[in-house]
């Protein structure tokens, strides 16, 4: 590893390149220079992996008010009514916007082509190329954001710390991989805009990438963060030895998909109302149930009733993929279990992407912006990325001013690769993954939260950094999300949406109707829904 070589400056920082990210960078690119840092390729982030669609209230049959009420609904009470309004609402031209840039969704004939998700009550999500729709958004946002000269796009750079000055931020540290040296960038503001934390968990259809590094940075670096015990489980992920947890979007099953037991029995109708369609908190414990009273570690998904042409046109990545396994969903029921898929929570953010640090914003899965509550509605996930990326760049625009302390030019990253070797950095990611996944899944209780935490504060004990070396860094950030969820889940002492306890099976709408808040490792406050979520109640934003 070699020393620091320089400092980099810039007036905008943005550390991702998922829809969020280059949705904000499109926006600052007419109000100064822009960086972009993404630890991949350009194009890899989970944007890039979403397959159902984007949510949005389009269609002639369908109203902004219903995608409301809908996304209501399914938060279980959690949602922020003024972030959801600005999502439906704002979502409307943003996508126009997208459809104007090229984007190109799935029509029948020249109209728009909708389909239905689950907890929706109108067929309101567009899908591009069947089951690729985060891989066109992505497609057609790098091709604006690359054709602004005021846009620098660096890949394989791996974000180490903030930069951090008496409460403001001013920039942060990263490894650039392909140089093979430790970096310094300073800006007058910066965005996370760095997804999930989806390898948190042994069984997790996010890519490898998704290890928490944007929260773990946000929290070391002081700011506040929200709902970290919401954690979404896709009820349908590929379960097959040897494969990868492969999403199975729930666009399979708002086309007519059906949900069996081991003993091929139809079960969702005896647990809810919409049947197969009912929110995705409820199908992931009714799956494990079912598991349960089977004793099986599977369900299936059945697609064997529908007509096998519009299988193979609607979901082409899913039947190749499946394919390559030798299932053929036209005729073979798939293997499936629930698999950790989306953070609710996050960075806590107002409207416009602030957090409670001064010049630091955030948008997409590393933010809580307050849309999901406690558990997403299908498809919100990417039109939230879009709408919040957009607004958080107009608002580090708008904030920004001055020019950068001189005192920060002089300052070194000063880091050492002081990994503990490979094996033991894999072995003790496997080992906190299980834990989650057993302690800290679909089904929680007070006493195994506390032997989770007390199991996880030994496994980290190793691992304290600061380092340069990326595996034992994203490791260290994997710990810290960990904590975080735990101690989140252990204070919220009720069942609501994707957190069901069981020694708290019932909702406390009394006490708890409010949004969990963190801002140490320990200490958890609960905040009113009709507060405002801003930045503005603390002290960096006065």
């Amino acid at each position: 590893m070699r020393s620091v070589p320089e400092t980099l400056t810039t007036d905008f920082l943005i550390i991702g390149s998922g829809i969020a990210g280059l949705r904000a960078a499109i926006e600052l690119s007419s109000a100064g220079r822009v960086l972009l840092l993404t630890k991949e390729r350009l194009n890899e982030s989970n944007t890039e992996w979403a397959q159902g669609g984007i949510a949005v209230a389009l269609s002639d049959e369908d109203e902004v008010s219903l995608h409301y009420a809908d996304t209501l609904r399914a938060g279980d009470g959690l949602c922020s009514p003024e972030a959801v309004k600005v999502l439906v609402e704002e979502g409307v031209p943003y996508i126009t916007e997208l459809i104007d840039w090229g984007t190109a969704f799935d029509r029948d004939g020249v109209q728009l082509s909708f389909s239905r998700e689950a907890a929706h009550s109108r067929s309101r999500v567009l899908h591009a190329q069947g089951d690729s729709t985060g891989r066109e958004i992505i497609r057609v946002l790098l091709k604006k954001a690359l054709a602004s000269q005021n846009v620098v796009l660096k890949p394989h750079c791996f974000s180490l710390d903030l930069i951090v000055e008496d409460g403001i931020v001013w920039g942060a540290s990263f490894l650039d991989e392909q140089e093979k040296c430790v970096r310094r960038v300073l800006a007058r503001s910066t965005l996370l805009a760095s997804g999930g934390a989806g390898q948190v968990y042994s069984e997790t259809t996010n890519p490898d990438l998704a290890t928490g590094d944007g929260l773990a940075m946000a929290h070391r670096a002081g700011a506040l963060l929200a709902d970290m015990e919401f954690f979404q489980f896709h009820p349908t992920a590929l379960f097959l030895q040897g494969a990868p947890r492969f999403l199975l979007t729930e666009a399979i099953r708002g086309e007519g998909g059906y949900l069996r037991n081991i003993d091929c029995e139809r079960f969702m109708p005896q647990y809810h109302e919409m049947g197969d369609l009912a929110p995705r908190d409820v199908v992931s414990r009714a799956i494990v149930a079912e598991m349960k009273k089977t004793s099986s570690n599977f369900a299936y998904l059945d697609l064997t009733h529908l007509d096998a042409n519009l299988i193979k046109k609607r979901f082409p990545k899913v039947y190749s993929t499946c394919l390559s396994y030798n299932i053929d969903i036209t005729v073979d029921m798939i293997p499936t279990h629930p698999a950790a898929h989306y953070l609710m929570g996050g960075v806590k953010t107002d409207l416009h992407g602030r957090t409670s640090l001064r010049n630091l914003y955030a948008a997409g899965e590393v933010a809580c912006t307050g849309v999901h509550g406690a558990n997403r509605l299908a498809s919100n996930s990417l039109l939230e990325g879009l709408v919040y990326g957009a607004r958080a760049g107009q608002a580090a625009a708008s904030d920004a001013h001055g020019s950068l302390p001189a005192s920060l030019e002089s300052k070194t990253a000063g880091l050492s690769d002081n990994s503990g070797g490979m094996n033991r950095l894999k072995e003790t990611k496997k080992s906190i993954q299980r834990l989650m996944w057993q302690k800290v899944g679909i089904l929680r209780d007070g006493r195994e939260l506390k032997e989770a935490l007390r199991h996880l504060m030994h496994l980290g004990s190793h691992f304290k950094g600061p380092s340069a070396n990326r595996p034992e860094c994203e490791l260290i950030n994997l710990i810290t999300v960990a904590e975080l969820m735990i101690v989140s889940a252990m204070a919220r002492e009720e069942s609501r949406g994707a957190h069901y306890r069981a020694d708290h099976p019932c909702r406390n709408d009394q006490k708890l109707q409010k949004h969990s808040v963190i801002s140490t490792a320990t200490h958890v406050d609960f905040v009113d829904l009709n507060r405002p979520k801003a930045a503005r109640e603390t002290p960096a934003a006065q």
